[in-house]
């Protein structure tokens, strides 16, 4: 599909939460609209502009030779913390993604500006960053947040409604996808099963948006977060925020800093030694309540 599908211009609604997903799920994708005010989003991307100059173009076919990427951007752009947390994609997310996951973390912030004259990128699915089973569990939800209107003609975001989970495993789609026509403050989201990618800039001016990537939080994510966002800069986010960012412990003990969560370094001061604590799921946490019984009881049994 070339031309615009009537979903990409719809009234400017945000559907709830439990509806989105439901669209997602069926789609692969939705549009959440007037999330954020349009001055929200023009402050912001009159903050990193100044990024976005200093920043050299991308090298590669996949980045793109006339596109600009960076991350960082809960340091480069307070104001971003509102997309990262924003009440209804962090509830959207949740729930697609809470059923293989004890909880969320951020897999990537990265903010892209497409230049006239950059090509279309090879259509792709998120997922495929990570060598696990495809076409039963999804692993990361991506939203991208438009900084300029998006557009067929300056390289909008094109999606293959119906490419995911389980018909990810089938060969690429022949078609050109569908632009999704948006305005700042809207949302996409899409599923990493789903088929995507930029769309050629053929328009006199750059287009700009942000993508924020969501995975399963035992996932390695796509950005280093304790590189980009070390314990003495996470100190300062709000406590939702650092726990997205990395500073939160996954069960069975994953990410752990010395046995325990690592929001421990997000502390004043940091103690030395720490003792090493469970963090189990339940299943295993009955099993090893079992067997503790069990040995204790062994124990009483032999001692005089």
């Amino acid at each position: 599909m070339t031309s615009l599908d009537h979903r990409t211009c719809s009234p400017r609604n945000a559907p709830a939460p439990s509806i989105a997903a439901e669209e997602i799920e069926r789609n692969g994708f939705c549009v959440m609209r007037g999330l954020l005010s349009g001055s929200e989003v023009a402050d912001l991307d009159a903050t990193i502009s100044g990024t976005f100059e200093k920043t050299p173009m991308c090298r590669g076919g996949f980045y793109g030779n006339r596109t600009k990427r960076f991350g960082r951007l809960l340091v480069r752009a307070p104001s971003s913390h509102a997309m990262a947390r924003h009440p209804a994609i962090v509830a959207l997310v949740s729930r697609v993604l809470g059923p293989w996951c004890d909880c969320i973390q951020l897999n990537v912030m990265q903010a892209i500006e497409v230049h006239p004259g950059e090509i279309a990128q090879v259509p792709h699915r998120d997922q495929d960053m990570w060598a696990g089973e495809k076409g039963r569990i999804e692993y990361l939800v991506n939203v991208m947040w438009p900084l300029t209107p998006f557009r067929a003609e300056n390289g909008a975001t094109h999606i293959w409604p119906g490419s995911h989970g389980i018909r990810a495993l089938d060969e690429a789609h022949a078609d050109n996808g569908m632009p999704i026509c948006c305005e700042p403050g809207d949302a996409i989201a899409f599923l990493g099963s789903t088929l995507h990618r930029a769309g050629a800039n053929l328009s006199a001016h750059p287009r700009r948006g942000i993508v924020i990537g969501y995975s399963l939080g035992w996932l390695k994510p796509y950005e280093n977060p304790w590189l980009a966002y070390p314990p003495h800069v996470a100190r300062d986010f709000p406590a939702d925020l650092a726990a997205l960012a990395g500073y939160r412990q996954h069960r069975p003990n994953l990410g752990n800093y010395e046995g325990q969560c690592p929001s421990v370094l997000l502390g004043d001061p940091v103690p030395d030694n720490l003792p090493a604590i469970d963090a189990l799921t339940g299943e295993q946490a009955m099993m090893v309540a079992g067997h503790v019984a069990r040995e204790h009881a062994r124990a009483e049994r032999k001692t005089p």
